[in-house]
């Protein structure tokens, strides 16, 4: 069941929960991840319990040694016997002192134990989320999913720990301590018996309606959280447009409804406690009144000693199953994680690689046959009946308006999307047929917006490749000029680029997404619009080093700018969804249809530009 692989000197193995999941998917009940998890832990939670009834002895032997003292004071006047408070108080002082080491054992086993299956849990979550395809990621918003992975694992978290810290010991001490009471006296165990089943029911009455209210504040944290990603996300528009204010309303009037929803949750917790509360406080009166009732009454097992030994039994078995139903809220709302994280787990929106044909080589053939696709959801056909061999070495360009479906052929090139009509090869081979995770090893991409993260230049352009050499690197850097401004920077290669690359210019940090593309000496580079944001200045260099990475490779080129791809071997004319032409830039152009009013358009909008830019100096 369980998937193991080294990480780190602390951890040498981590559990994989795969099998969890799926067995609750075909079994229909959230319930059944807990319970194989817990099999898998059986031998730990069995020591774990085993150290826990040695240190916590003392709770339920004190009372006895309790009871015998007082009784030993009781006779004392009569048969007073000094041998036996000796023995007590020796057995007491071992049996509290004890509990040091056993405590400290005990509580070494559980914490190793939640915090394995926490890492597991996370590290299971996250290899699915990898797992997933991007129509998945493209339909649940990543605020949400954070929110799923974040809260809902934590709350898993907390459910196997109340399981293992919680509910497993209190049975356990709720059956012992009913064991001794019942050797002494069975007719006060079915008294403390009776504490129970009013404990339960009065738990059950408020089971149901806690979970519904769980569930609707974890779906209102997920959109609280997707709010505030879009919100971070969309934070330079917002501002350049004034339009802060709207935020803060928009924001507001979703974080009252969490805080409806909390307080909601809140009610139901409080009222809860007050009624376990009341129940508890009842029985506890009655039980000193019937232990003092038996005992002047001078029935069997009851002394003066055994009303301290009762009630001190009693307070045992009623704190504990206090203890067990003060964890429904718990168990609530770890429970429901658990369902919020088999709706990722269980998703079958996923690429499956294993069995398919391996790929050692790309050597960049690919053709699409009669290729269509919709989205999920959508009527339209983003790409209807489209059909291009491009050979190894060349470079096609596809322009278009927006949405014409010139990003989705490129996912389909990258192979993040299948046609969901006619097929793609690559190199003669179906998409379909082999293996995209090693195929991708072979593509790079550079996308339109530069996706860089905080750390430094060297990093950025390495990300996942532990074993490059220093001449790889100077390749790339000469390839891409990103050798021509690293002198300008104060650390060079070494200079930290900030949240996002924000330290960097946008040419500079274009630059670094080639570099980074080419690092890996594609077989298919894929350019998607990757100078459309850029000025004329950095639109030059980055032109120039796109130049330079296209040669001895399968190159795709997306863009806006026309100007951009007059070198490409062969550009695409998109429409709708379907390629209405095709050929070389002059070829297009000789032709005067969709391609040269395109291009005619582009112009007359450059020199407008420029035109105002001008009339802004005078």
């Amino acid at each position: 069941m369980s998937k193991r692989t080294k990480r780190t000197d602390e951890l040498t193995e981590i559990d994989s929960f795969d099998e969890l999941f799926h067995g609750e998917k075909r079994s229909g009940k959230t319930s059944n991840v807990m319970t194989s998890l817990v099999k898998m832990n059986a031998k730990r939670i069995l020591l774990s319990m085993v150290l826990f009834v040695i240190k916590a002895c003392p709770e339920w032997l004190i009372p006895v040694i309790t009871a015998d003292i007082i009784d030993v004071a009781t006779n004392w006047a009569t048969a007073p016997n000094v041998d036996r408070l000796i023995f007590d108080c020796v057995i007491a002082f071992v049996l509290i002192v004890q509990n040091i080491p056993m405590h400290m054992w005990n509580a070494k086993v559980n914490d190793e134990m939640v915090r394995r299956t926490s890492v597991s849990l996370k590290t299971t979550i996250v290899r699915k989320l990898q797992s997933l395809s991007l129509t998945y990621h493209r339909e649940l918003e990543s605020g949400k999913i954070q929110s799923k992975f974040l809260r809902d694992t934590e709350n898993a978290d907390m459910l196997f720990r109340q399981i293992v810290a919680n509910l497993f010991p209190t049975v356990l001490s709720v059956v012992i301590a009913c064991a001794i009471s019942f050797a002494r006296s069975p007719i006060m165990t079915l008294f403390f018996m009776l504490v129970i089943p009013v404990n339960v029911f009065v738990s059950s009455s408020y089971y149901g309606r806690m979970r519904k209210e769980f569930r609707d504040l974890r779906i209102q944290n997920e959109e609280v959280s997707s709010r505030m990603s879009r919100m971070l996300q969309m934070f330079h528009v917002t501002k350049s447009h004034g339009l802060e204010e709207n935020e803060y309303v928009d924001f507001e009037n979703t974080a009252k409804r969490l805080y409806v929803k909390g307080r909601s949750v809140d009610r139901t917790q409080a009222s809860f406690g007050s009624a376990i509360w009341v129940v508890e406080e009842l029985f506890k009166v009655g039980c000193l009144v019937f232990s003092v009732v038996m005992t002047i009454n001078g029935m069997p097992g009851f002394t003066l000693g055994s009303v301290v030994l009762y009630q001190s039994l009693f307070a045992n078995i009623n704190s504990n199953v206090m203890r067990l139903v003060s964890v429904f809220p718990q168990i609530s709302s770890g429970t429901e994680a658990l369902k919020s994280l088999s709706e990722i787990m269980n998703s079958e929106d996923i690429e499956v690689n294993a069995g398919k044909m391996p790929v050692r080589r790309v050597d960049g053939n690919i053709e699409f046959v009669n290729a269509s696709y919709r989205y999920p959801d959508s009527n339209e056909y983003a790409v209807k009946d489209f059909s291009l061999s491009v050979k190894s070495g060349e470079c096609v360009a596809f322009v278009g308006a927006s949405g014409s479906g010139k990003s989705t052929l490129m996912n389909m090139v990258v192979g993040l999307l299948k046609p969901t009509e006619g097929d793609m090869l690559i190199d003669g081979k179906s998409v379909s047929k082999v293996n995209l995770f090693e195929y991708r090893h072979s593509i790079s991409v550079v996308p339109q917006n530069s996706i860089l993260f905080t750390g430094t230049i060297r990093e950025n352009i390495t990300y996942g490749m532990p074993d490059y050499t220093e001449e790889e690197l100077q390749r790339a850097l000469d390839m891409s000029a990103v050798s021509e401004f690293l002198p300008e920077l104060p650390d060079g290669l070494e200079t930290n680029v900030g949240e996002r690359g924000e330290k960097l210019s946008g040419g500079q940090r274009q630059r670094v997404t080639i570099a980074r593309a080419l690092i890996r000496n594609p077989g298919i580079l894929i350019l998607d619009e990757a100078t459309s944001a850029l000025d004329n200045v950095s639109e030059y260099h980055v032109q120039k080093a796109i130049e330079r990475s296209v040669k001895r490779r399968t190159t795709f080129i997306v863009a806006h700018r026309l100007s951009t791809i007059r070198n490409a071997d062969r550009i695409v004319v998109m429409s709708e969804g379907r390629m209405v032409e095709m050929g070389t830039y002059d070829e297009l152009m000789a032709l005067k249809g969709r391609f040269y009013e395109m291009k005619r358009l582009a112009d007359v909008a450059t020199k407008s530009m420029e035109y105002e830019v001008d009339a802004t100096k005078i």
